[in-house]
């Protein structure tokens, strides 16, 4: 027997499967036995077999390095699952939803009405110096009213065991994939344990992102053309999206395999001439989407696509313009933002966030930035962050720097004490700090993963998880204690 649960210590953490003293936690219970009932040599034989099978499935991330330029790695991956209980997810799943909806909302009023404006509830200014609100997108709603099809929000659980959105991201939210091999890695390294859990699937995600992409089609067709357009294969994110069109039965193209005629309809050019496309699952960002409207030096899009997009002869998920929600500042707002669109409160509440576009707000974090996580407005994957309590002293001095020159271009977070999970580091576990990306995606109806994307920080005490950043990832169980 090596893993001891009475030598793991999380004092002053909340830990997902473990209470204080080595007592793991009802669900966790029949998981935690398991595991203290391996030998070392199980232990390494199934951790084999796990980096065997991500091999084997080419389940790779692509990290870019300023000497070595981009680099293909094998996904980090750790075999001990984050369990949660059905019944805390179920409330987790509709304050998502709520949350979902109300962002579709806010961002169809900035782009017509701006009624929230108007009312004094969102300020114009912030609005103003936006980068991610595209002035080619007013007077304009996509069906539905739905900009964010796709929605990735990072949720954390601090030392008291409370659930926080962390952020969200709406433009074009990666990791769904991951999520989905890490369930099939588990099932193949523990498959007696899904026999003795009642754990909620997850491998629908594929038929219901394409039933939502069916739904959006212009044209009314039994089988739509449906393609996933990438950047390609120098994107750090393109195994996710040849996974995605492979599951999907979809085409994956880039830019230069699509053609807008004079007619403001898409098409895809193939051996047997041009066939017309109804729906563009887009992994592309704006500003590269379609050089007529956007950056003109861009390859990578397809022009006249906005043309064909307002013309209503194509879908395009998630819609151009969606980031102007998909900003840190405007996360800030988010509570405020339910309470107008939906007259509720929150149920899933937000880090509390200081904004330095605020006088006050401003001088507080200047003046304790060295407890602070500082970000950014519209950065992604943990870049250009400060972790004030990490950081150096000439670290803060650019930060402060940077906040005094830009202040609408960053907030500021307390530090939590992000939750821990068990993660194996050779035959033994220790607390390692994670958080959790659901996806929520939004049609007729608006669905939510059955747990999401846990990425864990593999370095002891650190709480960044990003892959680019030396995190690794756990497969999630959301477990029905009550079918046992």
């Amino acid at each position: 027997m090596t893993i001891e649960w009475n030598d793991y210590n999380v004092v002053n953490y909340h830990d997902e499967l473990v209470k204080n003293h080595g007592v793991p936690r009802p669900y966790a219970i029949d998981l935690c036995h398991y595991l203290s009932s391996l030998s070392d040599s199980e232990i390494i034989e199934y951790k084999a077999a796990a980096d065997s099978a991500i091999h084997v499935m080419g389940i790779t991330f692509r990290v870019y390095n300023d000497e070595e330029g981009s680099i293909d790695r094998a996904w980090p991956f750790d075999i001990i699952p984050r369990l949660i209980d059905k019944k805390e997810w179920q409330q987790i799943e509709i304050g998502l939803k709520q949350r979902v909806k109300a962002l579709n909302m806010f961002i169809n009023d900035l782009y017509n009405e701006q009624n929230i404006i108007k009312d004094g509830v969102f300020p114009a200014d912030l609005l103003n110096k936006s980068k991610n609100f595209l002035p080619q997108c007013k007077g304009f709603t996509p069906p539905l009213g739905i900009w964010a099809h796709i929605c990735g929000s990072d949720l954390v659980r601090d030392n008291e065991g409370t659930v926080y959105v962390l952020e969200d991201n709406l433009r074009v939210p990666s990791g769904v994939s991951y999520m989905l091999e890490n369930r099939l890695v588990m099932k193949r390294v523990f498959p007696e344990m899904f026999e003795k859990y009642s754990i909620l699937p997850i491998d629908d995600y594929p038929s219901q992102l394409y039933d939502m992409l069916a739904e959006m089609s212009p044209r009314e067709i039994e089988e739509p053309e449906i393609v996933v357009l990438t950047p390609g294969i120098y994107n750090s994110a393109y195994f996710e999206h040849a996974y995605l069109a492979q599951q999907m039965g979809a085409e994956l193209v880039e830019g230069s395999d699509l053609v807008v005629e004079d007619d403001n309809v898409v098409y895809m050019r193939t051996i047997e001439g041009l066939s017309r496309v109804d729906v563009i699952y887009r992994r592309i960002d704006d500003e590269f989407l379609d050089p007529e409207v956007f950056n003109p030096e861009s390859t990578l899009g397809v022009p006249g696509l906005m043309r064909a997009w307002k013309a209503g002869n194509v879908a395009l998920a998630n819609a151009p313009g969606s980031g102007v929600a998909d900003d840190k500042v405007v996360y800030a707002y988010v509570p405020e933002i339910i309470k107008y669109y939906l007259d509720e409160d929150a149920l899933i509440a937000n880090v509390p966030t200081y904004k330095c576009f605020n006088d006050e707000e401003r001088e507080y974090v200047l003046n304790n930035i060295d407890k602070m996580v500082v970000k950014p407005a519209n950065e992604s994957g943990g870049y250009g962050m400060l972790i004030g309590p990490h950081a150096s002293v000439a670290e803060h001095e650019e930060f402060r720097a940077l906040i005094t020159e830009d202040p609408r271009n960053y907030v500021a977070q307390p530090m939590l004490i992000l939750s821990t999970a068990p993660t194996l580091f050779d035959t033994k576990v220790e607390p390692r700090h994670l958080d959790l990306r659901p996806f929520i995606l939004s049609g007729k109806n608006v669905t939510v993963t059955a747990g999401g994307l846990t990425r864990v920080a593999m370095r002891k005490g650190s709480t960044v998880v990003n892959s680019s950043q030396g995190g690794g990832s756990k497969d999630t169980w959301i477990v029905d204690m009550e079918s046992l």
